[in-house]
């Protein structure tokens, strides 16, 4: 009886793109970084995420993160929707499953810019998901940093950096730490990771 090649039938699929996650605290520039990987990467997608927090100022729904209200967001829950979700800085935030498989299901590799949370909650699911950790040179260029947007209240700015600890002592947990010390050199390597 004939058999085929399991090896030759599998290049005959689709090749499915593969998952990144990019995380690091407040202020450390992964939408920079973000941008820099979309504008190198041919076949890189950008999914957005869903949140409750307000707009910022020149931010635009469906662009940098699709905002929703809690009602929706606890909807969005209970019906199962979400690849990971997570509760940070006094808002939720959430990857929406049918987004980011449709891109990887059609051959892209997609990028996730998500909180330490949601990272290690979506390499629990699929555990092929490249981490990778944004960190700063120090926290005292990371205060400046958070700052310098003056785009926190002080209360604010606190919560981001008593979070910002807690995200850098998991930083162990990432396949791939970048320290955005020079950002030339961190956008060389978030590129060469995926690539």
């Amino acid at each position: 009886m004939y058999r085929k090649n399991e090896g030759a039938d599998s290049e005959h699929r689709m090749k499915t793109g593969k998952l990144f996650v990019l995380s690091g605290p407040s202020g450390v520039g992964k939408g920079t970084l973000r941008e820099h990987a979309l504008n190198n990467a041919p076949n890189l997608k950008y999914s957005i995420s869903c949140t409750t927090r307000k707009p910022r100022e020149g931010e635009t729904d469906g662009v940098e993160y699709r905002f929703i209200s809690h009602t929706k967001f606890q909807e969005y829950i209970s019906q199962g929707l979400f690849l990971e979700y997570a509760h940070v800085h006094e808002d939720y935030y959430g990857t929406l499953k049918s987004d980011v498989m449709s891109e990887l299901e059609a051959g892209h590799d997609v990028l996730l810019e998500i909180d330490v949370q949601g990272a290690l909650k979506v390499k629990e699911i699929m555990p092929e998901a490249v981490l990778i950790f944004v960190a700063p040179p120090s926290v005292e260029v990371l205060t400046q940093r958070l700052t310098g947007r003056g785009t926190e209240s002080s209360s604010s700015l606190e919560v981001r950096l008593s979070n910002a600890l807690k995200e850098i002592a998991l930083k162990d947990k990432y396949d791939y730490v970048i320290v955005n010390d020079d950002l030339d050199s961190a956008c060389e390597e978030l590129k060469k990771i995926i690539l």
